[in-house]
């Protein structure tokens, strides 16, 4: 039996971590921190197929020349001396074309599909989380916005009765009273989902300790041993950890693990903020997304969480309350008021970005024996299913499902262990 070594505790190495121990492989997890303490412990928890687009899109790189130097903007970028953050910058730009977006849309409409079935097998296994069903509502201050996002929308989504839905003023605030009048209109996509993240991750835990998995929180890695081109074990803190197979699903820290293995894989850690209301005085009736303001609302079980904007400052999680001010102010912009409730938790996390907006899956260039799943961006939640069942295929067999060409880790150009020998 194969023994599997996972870098990366998040709700993607977890989901692949399941699917390899249920096919019957000795997984050993390593993480620098508690399982799902990262950009999975309070992002928004949507699971939306028919919201997988990538990040560039036509238009964005003139709308976010007026955004990036405006701390309270959807997207904000410190300024400071990074030569691999303008390169990534000018590649992300570089695809906020029409070819590129409509590539990267059939892409992850194919890697996206799957994901509602995978997920209900999971659950059916016994992976108990908070799941709501009650679809998302897109909010737009502009018609034209609307019809350019429902264009997307169509493309992703079935047809027939689960087609995203197009709605006028008054239908939207029919949905939803709160809504002010300043909104003009609305896609309703019934067919979504959430989830509470932290649920998902704790039920992940529970379950692959029932079924053998090792956990190794606090093991963070700072490099490898290796034979030629096969790797023997990962380097932590607390000694060496062999294996026979070895998957980074290391989310915004990949680049730098990357990099220490002599792979370019460029990531940026793409700061998200969340501002979780506890005990909520009124909760919307279904997700939310507030479209131009880039916010997303989630009400779960007991809470109601807020989130949005995206911060290029580097691998921290320092909160900055101007971003938290800007969620506020943004979704005082749509919606009459903000809930009062028992308490507030703030918090940050870095997402994993590519300049072309995909994740990153299949063999580590110049490996045999080392695989990436990262890269997923704001997509985490919803693309984890799918993405764990195409490593377990091609960690156990090479091939899968789907075709990756679109997602290879080695289209960013050559890497210094391809000269491995």
């Amino acid at each position: 039996m194969s023994r599997v070594v996972i870098v990366g505790a998040g709700v993607i190495g977890l989901m692949c971590a399941y699917e390899l121990r249920r096919s019957g492989v000795e997984v050993t997890i390593l993480d620098r921190s508690e399982p799902g303490a990262g950009c999975s412990s309070g992002n928004m928890g949507w699971i939306v197929p028919s919201f997988a687009r990538p990040l560039p899109a036509p238009g964005l790189a003139r709308t976010s020349l007026r955004w990036i130097f405006d701390p309270a903007g959807p997207l904000y970028i410190k300024p400071r001396a990074d030569l691999a953050l303008a390169r990534w910058v000018w590649g992300f730009w570089r695809h906020c074309n029409a070819r590129d977006h409509a590539a990267g849309l059939r892409a992850l409409a194919q890697l996206a599909a799957p994901t509602m079935a995978i997920l209900d097998r999971m659950r059916a296994e016994g992976i108990g989380f908070e799941m709501h069903q009650s679809g998302v509502l897109f909010l737009f201050m502009t018609r034209g916005t609307r019809d350019e996002v429902q264009r997307d929308l169509e493309f992703m989504a079935p047809g027939g009765e689960l087609a995203p839905r197009r709605l006028e003023r008054d239908e939207v605030r029919e949905m939803e009273p709160r809504v002010r009048p300043e909104v003009a209109a609305g896609i309703f996509v019934a067919q979504e989902r959430h989830v509470r993240p932290e649920s998902l991750v704790a039920g992940l835990v529970r379950r692959l300790q029932e079924i053998g998995v090792t956990v190794h929180a606090g093991g963070e890695v700072s490099g490898v041993r290796r034979r030629g081109r096969s790797v023997t074990a990962m380097a932590t803190g607390t000694g060496d950890v062999g294996g026979d197979l070895f998957l980074l699903a290391a989310g915004a820290w990949s680049g730098r693990l990357a990099r220490s293995m002599g792979v370019h894989l460029p990531i940026q850690a793409g700061k998200g903020y969340s501002i979780t209301i506890e005990h909520p005085a009124w909760q919307p009736a279904h997700a939310l997304y507030l479209d131009e303001a880039r916010v997303a609302w989630s009400p779960f079980d007991g809470q109601g969480r807020v989130g949005g904007t995206m911060e290029f400052s580097g691998l921290n999680t320092d909160v900055h309350r101007r971003r938290l001010d800007a969620i506020r102010a943004a979704a005082g912009r749509y919606l009459r008021d903000w809930p009062t409730g028992a308490g507030e938790t703030e918090w940050a996390g870095l997402r994993p970005l590519t300049p072309d907006g995909l994740p990153v899956l299949g063999r580590m260039p110049g490996y045999d024996n080392v695989f990436v799943a990262t890269g997923h961006g704001m997509l985490g939640v919803t693309l984890a299913p799918s993405t764990a069942v195409v490593m377990r295929q091609l960690l156990r067999t090479g091939v899968c499902d789907i075709d990756l060409e679109p997602f290879r880790p080695d289209r960013f150009g050559p890497s210094a262990a391809q000269g491995i020998r």
